[in-house]
């Protein structure tokens, strides 16, 4: 693919621009949607991989649903990639474009004449398009697209960078979109009943992706009101859609699923924040949860007196002690402080990539009642900072923030890989975190050492391995960036006339 209008959108595009510009072309009612549901103030734009990554791992790790991308050669490319090495064993579909056939329109042909190719029942329940950044700054109409095709449901949606603020809310975006293709259907009539068949027991309905062993140490905490745990959303199967709606509760484990939540709504449904994480956490969400079904208080006591000790014990056993600050972008950031904080640790700062939502104010007024701040839509530099001020003894966070702690001699773990890849609920969750955290804290001296070996290396404009010392032209620097400056406010003034 060659003539790619890079200069009409893209990574090195405005936010601001770019958002005029799908405004403009006919998406105006999408960038007002994005912007309620996913609010950013002028400040608060935390950095994050595509965000189509979100929607993209979705619709791959679903059971006979095709994934089609429709965006710039490179932005397919990186997303392919990065795919595949969370682990995708299936291809990813690409209907390419050239500046022609994006401006007459021959694009949106393109894709129709792709997804008709695709339509096999026989392999397929469902197909989703995801519009990139150009085509939705372009106005490319997925909404155009047949609702299915030979049985075979179509979902179309647009995932641009600037108006998804994160990866982790694009999965609410298509888990939204699916919800209300869904919802649809089972208010046409009839609907097939999971392949796991229906639970004999009113269900909970979880939202948000987890550790797998949580969704069966939850229905375990459920038992003993009678409840049961239902499908966890995103789901793996369209079938599960169904049977999420059907659940009366919804568990809002991860808080920040706006517009699957809006589906739940519009079904009825009752919509129950936080987690049972901790023994106080999971104290007041049995209660929360109880109350939400009707439950009869000495069922929820019952249910409470059969973990509460549990918990208490598993966290006694399993102390962590030592300042830990906490940051990640995967959502689940204030349900790992509190469990932090209840086994000892203290923990002064929480930065979460995620919006503040109705959902998690009970984790916020819990940790800020204990000293902790909460900063939402944090930056790096908000991280950094904190974690600069705060001096900890253990930083969680993102791949830069590890780097940079480790480059100050600060011991740090990686939050997606090595937090949210364990058990945070109930008993079992209680006591999952203590041996990675102390081992990573103990390595405090080793750090020191290898800083101290290290001093003196070049970093900077002289990091590398030279031949020479690089010499440095900081006069020329100094140009450049007044040039740029000047460039700047040109532009400025040009948007101004």
């Amino acid at each position: 693919m060659t003539d790619l209008p890079q200069a009409e959108g893209g990574c090195g595009a405005g936010n601001e621009r770019l958002a005029a510009q799908a405004a403009a072309a006919g998406n105006a009612e999408l960038m007002a949607r994005f912007k309620a549901d996913y609010p950013v103030g002028p400040h608060d734009k935390p950095q994050t991989m595509c965000p189509a990554f979100g929607a993209l791992r979705v619709g791959l790790r679903m059971r006979r649903v095709a994934t089609v991308l429709c965006g710039s050669a490179c932005c397919v490319y990186g997303l392919s990639f990065i795919s595949h090495f969370y682990g995708a064993r299936r291809s990813v579909g690409y209907v390419p474009f050239d500046s022609e056939t994006l401006v007459t329109g021959k694009l949106f042909e393109d894709v129709r004449a792709s997804v008709h190719d695709l339509a096999d029942p026989a392999r397929y329940d469902a197909i989703v398009v995801i519009n990139l950044c150009v085509p939705t700054a372009s106005g490319v109409p997925l909404q155009l697209l047949p609702n299915e095709i030979n049985g075979v449901r179509v979902v179309g949606i647009d995932v641009p960078g600037f108006g998804v603020p994160t990866h982790a809310e694009a999965k609410d975006v298509l888990s939204g979109a699916m919800l209300a293709y869904a919802r649809q259907e089972v208010m046409a009539g009839p609907v097939p009943a999971p392949i796991s068949g229906r639970s004999d027991r009113p269900t909970v309905t979880l939202l948000g992706e987890m550790f797998p062993a949580d969704p069966m140490v939850i229905g375990a905490m459920l038992a003993p009101m009678g409840l049961a745990v239902g499908p966890t959303v995103p789901m793996r199967d369209w079938r599960e859609l169904y049977a999420a709606l059907d659940s009366k509760v919804v568990a809002a484990i991860h808080p920040f699923y706006t517009a699957a939540i809006r589906q739940f709504e519009a079904a009825g449904r009752a919509i129950v924040g936080s987690a049972p994480v901790g023994h106080d956490g999971t104290m007041e969400w049995l209660a929360n949860i109880g109350r939400a079904y009707d439950v009869a208080p000495d069922k929820i006591a019952a249910a409470q007196n059969a973990f509460g000790p549990a918990i208490r014990g598993a966290i006694a056993g399993a102390p962590i002690k030592g300042r830990i600050t906490v940051s990640g972008y995967e959502g689940s950031e204030l349900l790992v402080a509190r469990l932090l904080i209840e086994s000892g640790a203290e923990v002064p700062y929480v930065g979460t990539a995620a919006p503040r939502t109705p959902w998690s104010a009970w984790d916020k007024d819990w940790l800020e009642s204990r000293g902790v701040v909460v900063k939402y839509r944090a930056s790096l530099e908000d991280d950094c900072a904190a974690m600069e001020g705060f001096e900890p003894d253990l930083a969680i966070g993102t791949t830069p923030l590890v780097q940079k702690a480790k480059a100050l001699g600060i011991p740090a773990l990686y939050f997606t890989n090595l937090i949210s890849a364990r058990p945070l609920m109930g008993p079992a969750g209680a006591g999952s975190l203590a041996q990675v955290m102390n081992a990573a804290m103990g390595n405090r001296e080793r750090m020191g050492k290898m800083k101290a070996f290290f001093e003196g290396v070049g970093e900077g404009d002289t990091a590398g391995i030279w031949q020479d010392t690089p010499k440095l032209y900081p006069d020329f620097r100094e140009q450049q960036r007044k040039k740029m400056e000047k460039a700047a406010k040109l532009a400025k003034a040009e948007e101004m006339i």
